[in-house]
């Protein structure tokens, strides 16, 4: 019998920096999560309540690249000037991911999606029907108040300043939702790409890139000057995403793993895309844009899809967008430029965006 020859295996290539930190994040913030779920003084409440906090965890615990913490503990060491960072900075992040979570299970019953990060979203795993809706509602609240607790008894010295920070933006996250679902998005007239442009703002703050770059520099103490320049790079990433994610949601392929309906034009969304076009486009192009948006949900099919996708494409509307993606992420990188680098960490950030740059893409 002869022997079988041995092959070895190819190495497996060492992560990058940038990975093997959000790789420490994940499990750091994960760990922190799951501490801040395990409430005893709420285990004996209610039966139903209980296996509801189950189900909870399970959704805020789901795989997903946790960049929110990750740019809160970059901006952290970049005003720092260390890599060293304080017990209470990781439950900090962990608080802003249970704001996030509570935005997104708001968020999913509002637009009654049905996927979120490879799974059902939290109202369809509740109960069917508007029952779920109404409970995750409830459960939405409930996280609200555990984030406040969070952030608020982290015991950081700028823990107080950072929170209203955050909320504030917050604030000016829950304007963007009203006025997207109130009027479903920008207006196809005049004066639409000034409106969809300042809509698209809005929203980007919905991500918290911004924001937690910022809140980062606050905990650890950062001048004014400093936390504006960290404001500018969240900023100019964000407005980078928040338009990509337009051009995905127009012509980008659905995304069943994440949400459904994916798809702009199906949800009735005048995003920058449409605007741009519109405002680019002949009175007859014009004219046919908005009846296809004056159709019908049950007739907006791959037909009208297709019609759209090319109305826009042809009048300009995508290379007008990602004209504006390429000089927002420009401008990150010349803000970027500006921020001090102790330890190498500027190019850490940097390489952070990138990863988030590559996600979108």
């Amino acid at each position: 019998m002869g022997l079988t020859p041995y092959i070895a295996a190819p190495p497996v290539p060492a992560p990058s920096v940038e990975q093997a930190w959000l790789q420490l994040v994940q499990a750091r913030v994960e760990a922190s999560l799951a501490e801040l779920l395990e409430l005893p003084d709420e285990s004996r409440l209610d039966i139903r309540w209980t296996q509801a906090l189950g189900y909870v965890r399970e959704y805020v615990l789901r795989p997903t690249w946790r960049m929110r913490p990750a740019l809160l503990l970059a901006g952290y060491c970049l005003a720092r000037g260390s890599a060293s960072v304080p017990a209470g900075l990781w439950r900090f992040a962990a608080g802003m991911e249970l704001l996030h979570a509570f935005q997104s299970i708001h968020e999913d019953a509002a637009e009654q999606t049905v996927l979120r990060r490879g799974g059902l979203t939290l109202h369809h795993v509740l109960a069917p029907g508007a029952t779920g809706q109404h409970l995750s509602v409830v459960v939405g609240d409930h996280l609200f108040a555990r984030a406040m607790e969070t952030l608020l008894s982290s015991q950081l010295p700028g823990a107080a300043q950072a929170s209203r920070y955050y909320l504030r933006l917050c604030r000016y996250t829950a304007v963007g939702r009203y006025v997207d679902l109130e009027q479903g998005g920008a207006r196809l007239g005049p004066g639409g790409v000034v409106q969809a442009l300042r809509l698209a703002r809005m929203k980007m703050v919905r991500e918290g890139l911004a924001s937690a770059l910022v809140c980062g520099g606050m905990l650890a103490g950062a001048n004014a000057d400093l936390r504006l320049r960290l404001a500018r790079v969240g900023c100019h990433v964000g407005l980078a995403y928040e338009l990509r994610e337009q051009l995905l949601g127009l012509f980008g392929e659905p995304r069943s793993s994440e949400k459904a309906p994916r798809c702009d034009f199906i949800r009735g969304r005048r995003t920058f895309p449409v605007v741009a076009a519109w405002s680019r486009a002949v009175p007859e192009v014009r004219w046919e844009l908005e009846s296809l948006w004056g159709l019908p949900i049950e007739r907006r099919d791959e037909a009208a899809l297709a019609r759209v996708r090319q109305l826009v494409e042809g009048a300009g509307g995508r290379s007008a967008t990602e004209r504006l993606v390429a000089r927002a992420s420009h401008g990150a990188v010349r803000a970027l430029a500006e921020l001090p680098n102790p330890n190498g960490l500027r190019e850490l950030v940097q390489a952070l965006i990138g990863q988030l740059a590559h996600r979108i893409a």
